[in-house]
């Protein structure tokens, strides 16, 4: 995959040297920290748009819940119960992560940590822009540990995945049904056509609608690399190993086997990150103020956090070749103000269509990365209100939960992975020749 990208004027391997060598090791170290690692979330939330086909009930797919000491009560906003202070000991810690085999997400927290949400939440605006937001006070709502659960295959696939990315696609990507996506099961079959009235019928778009096409087959062929880099190779006497799944990735981008599709679907992959590149950039000013703490009742851990990441800020900033998004809505203002409200609308949806995804690790990764574009999406229609923020006091025209912030950076941690691992797959093939 060499060359520049459509719709905007940027090669591939100048990305491939910028992810490597700048941001990719200093957005590990990021999320890594305390504020970025805890995500609240609601796994339990019904599909809205078709009856439930049923959970996986693969074990890496599962959510094996802790015990009931280990859930932490005290941080669920709202509820009447308050968090005990007992002291974590190792028995239960012990049976927690027996709990937890392979998949199961990992919803146990320290006591420090639970006394830090509580201040967390005072931090929080519950306003968001682009996405259908979990209700935070539910009690369903939980915080994750994102380093504890991390993405990777589960098992998660056949008609029931399928259904859910054929519903983002065909219901929320502009498209009329009677233009067929290249290799989509779903679709009758279409004798010689290799998807070409497809690509005749996307070269007709505005722009913008065809920037959201991108973004979503950019996000999905994310997610497909996570799952090839990160596979379950073998399990013997009950001990995983993980691991990238050379044959697994071919199946999905190689040229041939998927008709000309792997490679168009890793160039929307680059022009994703592209996208969310531009909105760290264009977000700096927001962070840049004294005003703006990652707070977590640490002071030193907090500065460091934040010094860490007004330093990648400086980073994407450096970067000569970014996504120009003046020229998206730029026609006359009442088209232009329709368009971008249908484009909103259409991303929401999406991130209701997440909880229909009936594998529980899936589900966790796939609200946080639309979250992560949903809060992109945002700040690039926000250049104004964000160059005119007041240094010294909360802002009411643009403001960032930290619920925003955490998925935000997270999302942008899972592009620049991908984009290492399409690096690792190289070598990879390379050396299967």
């Amino acid at each position: 995959l060499t060359g520049v990208l459509d719709d905007c004027l940027c090669d591939i391997e100048s990305i491939d040297d910028f992810n490597t060598f700048k941001i990719f090791p200093k957005i590990q170290k990021l999320q890594e920290r305390d504020y970025f690692r805890y995500y609240k979330v609601n796994l339990k939330r019904p599909c809205p748009f078709w009856a439930d086909d049923g959970h996986c009930s693969i074990k890496d797919c599962h959510v094996e819940p802790c015990p009931e000491s280990k859930i932490p009560v005290g941080i669920k906003a709202g509820s009447s119960n308050k968090y005990s202070k007992v002291a974590n000991n190792s028995k239960e810690l012990e049976d927690c992560e027996q709990a937890n085999k392979l998949g199961a997400v990992n919803s146990t927290l320290s006591n420090q940590s639970k006394e830090a949400f509580i201040d967390w939440a005072r931090y929080d605006d519950s306003q968001d822009h682009f996405c259908e937001l979990d209700d935070e006070r539910s009690p369903d709502a939980q915080y994750v540990d994102l380093l504890l659960n991390p993405e990777r295959y589960t098992g998660y696939k056949g008609p029931s995945a399928w259904r859910v990315w054929n519903s983002i696609y065909e219901e929320n990507c502009f498209k009329p049904r009677s233009v067929y996506r290249p290799l989509n099961p779903l679709a009758p079959s279409r004798g010689g056509d290799d998807g070409e009235s497809f690509y005749t019928w996307l070269e007709g778009l505005c722009l913008e609608k065809r920037v959201f096409y991108k973004l979503i087959s950019g996000l999905h062929a994310s997610i497909n690399l996570h799952l090839c880099a990160n596979y379950l190779l073998e399990e013997t006497w009950g001990k995983p190993r993980w691991g990238p799944n050379v044959k697994e990735f071919t199946r999905r981008f190689d040229p041939i086997e998927t008709k000309g599709e792997g490679p168009r679907r890793l160039k929307n992959l680059y022009f994703l990150y592209l996208i969310e590149l531009r909105a760290l950039s264009k977000v700096a000013p927001y962070f840049e103020r004294s005003v703006v703490d990652l707070y977590t009742g640490n002071g030193h851990e907090d500065a460091e956090s934040k010094a860490l990441l007004l330093d990648i800020f400086r980073d994407t900033k450096s970067f000569h070749m970014h996504f120009d998004e003046k020229s998206m809505f730029a026609g006359d203002k009442k088209g232009a103000k329709s368009l971008k409200e249908e484009f909103r609308l259409h991303f929401k949806n999406i991130s209701r269509i997440m909880d229909c995804v009936g594998c529980d690790k899936c589900r966790l990764w796939g609200k946080l990365q639309t979250q992560g574009l949903g809060t992109a999406l945002k700040i690039l229609f926000s250049e104004k209100e964000i160059q005119s923020l007041p240094e010294n006091s909360p802002s009411k025209g643009f403001q960032l939960t930290r619920q925003e912030i955490v998925a935000l950076i997270n999302a942008f941690g899972r592009l620049s992975t991908s984009i290492r691992e399409l690096q690792n797959f190289k070598v990879l093939l390379q050396q299967t020749r």
